[in-house]
């Protein structure tokens, strides 16, 4: 049987991450809010470890994004398909990402998808073209490297 994963990303402000990959992918933010108030009322979490997040209770030191189309636990409010993870880490990025995600928009689509990543607060650190393949180096509002194809 395959192993399922998600992916993990170290950050200083997860749902900043989270609003920003999920405009990115087409993907939903996690609704974490019914497992939070489950566990506040059974004493296992305290407020502290929470905020508010667009009018709904979120974990304060991680957030989360999924596929719509996947199947998720609406109890816990997670995906179990494809999701990133964003997860509070004390210290700054610092160097080049070793891993980092290709997002494929497509030839007739890839430059105006980086201009509304842009929008959104991502930066544009270069455009490639080799062996017929064409991209264009992006960094996340956090300076994690992405690569927008076409």
């Amino acid at each position: 049987m395959a192993v399922p994963f998600k992916i993990c990303i170290d950050c200083t402000d997860p749902h900043r991450l989270a609003d920003f990959w999920a405009a990115a992918m087409d993907y939903v933010v996690e609704d974490h809010s019914a497992l939070i108030a489950m566990l506040l009322e059974q004493g296992v979490v305290t407020e502290e470890h929470t905020v508010e997040v667009h009018g709904r209770k979120g974990w304060k030191t991680a957030a989360a994004v999924r596929d719509p189309e996947a199947p998720f636990d609406p109890v816990r409010g997670t995906g179990k398909g494809m999701r990133l993870l964003f997860q509070v880490v004390p210290e700054p990025k610092t160097v080049k990402n070793r891993l980092h995600l290709d997002l494929h928009y497509g030839p007739d689509n890839y430059e105006a998808e980086a201009d509304r990543l842009e929008s959104l607060g991502a930066t544009r650190l270069g455009a490639y073209d080799e062996d017929g393949a064409k991209w264009i180096l992006m960094a996340d509002p956090e300076g994690n490297e992405f690569c927008c194809h076409a």
